[in-house]
C-alpha cells in the first residue's frame, strides 16, 4: 500500500474519531493507530532506502574527489616550487661560471706577465 493512502487513512481517523465532550480532544482506538503507524513503516518504498545510499556514496565521491584535487594542487605547487628553484640554482650557477671564467682570465694573465708573455700594445698588431 502507498504511504500517502495510509497518511489520508490516518488522516480520516483521526477527522472521523468521536470527540471528548467539552474539549478540542477526540477519541482514536491506539491499536487502529499502531496497526496504520506499522503499515506506514512497512511500506516505506525501497527507493527512498537506496536515495539514502546514494547520497552517503555520493557524499563520500565528493570527499574523495576532494582529497584527490588537494593532492594535485599540492603536487602541482611542489613542482612549481622545485622548477622555481632550479631556475634560481641556475640563474646563481650561470653567474658563477661568468665569473669564474673572469677569474680564470685574470689568473691566466697574471701568470702570463710573470712569465714574460704579455706583449706591450706596441708589439701587438
Amino acid at each position: 500500500m502507498d504511504v500517502l493512502v495510509l497518511i489520508d487513512k490516518l488522516d480520516d481517523l483521526v477527522h472521523n474519531a468521536r470527540p471528548v465532550p467539552l474539549t478540542d480532544q477526540v477519541r482514536v482506538d491506539r491499536e487502529e493507530i499502531y496497526d496504520l503507524l506499522d503499515q506506514m513503516r512497512a511500506t516505506i518504498p525501497e527507493e527512498i532506502k537506496q536515495a539514502r545510499w546514494i547520497v552517503k556514496e555520493r557524499q563520500e565521491m565528493l570527499a574523495e574527489a576532494k582529497r584527490e584535487a588537494e593532492r594535485i594542487v599540492k603536487e602541482a605547487r611542489e613542482r612549481e616550487i622545485r622548477l622555481g628553484a632550479e631556475d634560481y640554482a641556475d640563474d646563481i650557477l650561470s653567474t658563477l661560471e661568468v665569473n669564474l671564467q673572469k677569474f680564470l682570465q685574470a689568473v691566466q694573465r697574471g701568470r702570463d706577465r710573470l712569465q714574460g708573455r704579455e706583449r706591450e700594445p706596441s708589439e701587438i698588431g
